[in-house]
């Protein structure tokens, strides 16, 4: 379809000022794992994408926005 770039933020940190009632950005992590899901190669290691948005997380104090990242720790026990 010609889409070759696609905007997130790990952890779906920051947001935006200007948009009254938005929630946050879209998490990198789900932006991969669907990819992923859809047997698109994106060349991201999901793992460690997980990995640095849970080192964010911690180090800000806040839960992760992104479900993927929520879902797989929930099943890790972690």
């Amino acid at each position: 379809m010609g889409v070759s770039v696609v905007d997130s933020s790990i952890a779906g940190l920051g947001g935006c000022p200007f948009a009254r009632g938005a929630t946050g950005n879209v998490a990198t992590e789900d932006v991969v794992y669907l990819l992923h899901g859809l047997g698109i190669q994106t060349g991201v290691d999901e793992e460690r994408l997980h990995q640095a948005g849970a080192f964010i997380s911690s180090a800000l104090g806040r839960p992760t926005a992104s479900r993927a990242a929520a879902a797989i720790a929930a099943k890790s026990g972690g």
